[in-house]
């Protein structure tokens, strides 16, 4: 079966520098500088690892035209998030059947249109057959298609299909080199985008604040529909983890942030489940308002506060610090949601409180308390305002 592979991080800012160019054509000068500054880093990594690979092949090895070496280098950075090893795997076997099925097929029947039919749909056929993924049929096909119509290049040690087969692999390991010795940097990418997701959440959260303080499902509305536009963005976020955390395990000096990536990749999967959360509160809300139902007293205020604290868990994770204070606050709101609950209060206004619960924990979870240290302050917090109303 052929997969759909996440993009990597150069893949993905390839794109977006294509969207902001197709979009704003008449940037100012200020905003090209700024984006050819944040690509920097791209446009190294490029430039050093299409040279390196050309040398190589061209140099050391004495091969004539070695066009695939530098093609290579740049699908390797290119290459699957978090698997660009497994990418080289299939680039190189990929490679090797276009080359294989080529090679034989054409020094029996020759060239011509048709023969490059047949040679297409056999190296694909065999590039499926083998499992390994879209990169291998990719690489199967332009490599048949490149033996089917460029003539061989006379000259040189070798054949020109043992060749190519070794600028590939020559490529694709210069392309592994270039990510481990001059990555980007993996902390200040992950950091971006977690903040951006933290910032939208807690967006949506004082959206669904103010449509309950004035009884308004249009906030509420907006809500729903903006925490489930996040989903695309938690996806890529996902992968963006994944390629920073393998930056850090292979290139020697991003090694000293492998720590500070642990701590985002350990909250992560906490964070996504406050996200759903939100999700559903807000759908929660918004059929709450829509159909005139009193929320319980004080949520509009609990959410608020729930925001904030979100704003504050962003803030320590950044800073690694201690989440003292958003740890407060999170027991704080949870209590406070909790107190406002009228014992006859309809089951969509129970849904909603319970979900503020939800959201709560799940962001305690990602501060790192265990399950029992939720449970023991959730259990504290209602004890304390069971004393304070005991006559």
């Amino acid at each position: 079966m052929i997969g759909r592979r996440p993009r990597s991080a150069l893949s993905r800012r390839l794109a977006q520098l294509a969207d902001e160019s197709r979009v704003s054509p008449n940037l100012g000068v200020t905003r090209r500088l700024h984006l050819l500054s944040s690509s920097r880093i791209l446009i190294v990594q490029l430039c050093v690892a299409c040279s390196a690979a050309w040398l190589i092949a061209s140099a050391l090895l004495d091969h004539p035209q070695p066009f695939f070496a530098p093609i290579a280098a740049v699908i390797a950075l290119a290459g699957g998030v978090g698997q660009r090893r497994r990418a080289v795997l299939e680039l190189v076997i990929g490679v090797a059947i276009g080359i294989a099925v080529g090679e034989l097929i054409l020094s029996v029947i020759g060239r011509g249109a048709w023969q490059l039919f047949l040679v297409v749909g056999l190296a694909a056929a065999v590039a499926v057959f083998s499992g390994l993924g879209r990169m291998a049929l990719l690489q199967a096909v332009n490599s048949a298609v490149l033996i089917s119509v460029v003539i061989p290049t006379v000259g040189g040690s070798g054949t020109a299909a043992v060749n190519r087969f070794i600028d590939a692999l020559v490529g694709g390991l210069v392309g592994l080199a270039v990510t481990a010795l001059l990555p980007a940097n993996p902390v200040r990418q992950v950091e971006q985008e977690v903040s951006e997701v933290l910032s939208r959440l807690a967006a949506v959260l004082q959206l669904l604040a103010t449509g309950l303080r004035f009884r308004d499902p249009g906030p509420a509305w907006t809500a729903l529909h903006e925490a489930r536009a996040m989903e695309p963005q938690i996806q890529a976020l996902t992968e963006v983890l994944s390629s920073a955390s393998e930056v850090s395990r292979v290139s020697p000096i991003r090694w000293n942030q492998r720590d500070h990536l642990g701590l985002y990749v350990s909250t992560w999967r906490y964070v996504d489940h406050a996200v759903r959360d939100a999700r559903v509160l807000a759908r929660r809300v918004e059929t709450m308002l829509r159909r005139s139902v009193a929320p319980p007293v004080g949520l509009d205020k609990a959410l608020e506060d729930l925001a904030h604290a979100v704003r504050l868990f962003a803030s320590d994770l950044s800073e690694q610090d201690r989440f003292d204070e958003a740890v407060q606050l999170l027991v704080e709101t949870a209590r406070a949601a909790t107190i406002g609950l009228d014992p006859q209060a309809p089951l969509s206004a129970v849904a909603a409180v319970a979900q503020v619960r939800s959201l709560a924990a799940d962001l305690l979870y990602a501060t790192g308390l265990g399950s029992r240290d939720v449970d023991e302050l959730f259990k504290t917090s209602t004890d304390a305002e069971l004393d304070e109303e005991s006559p």
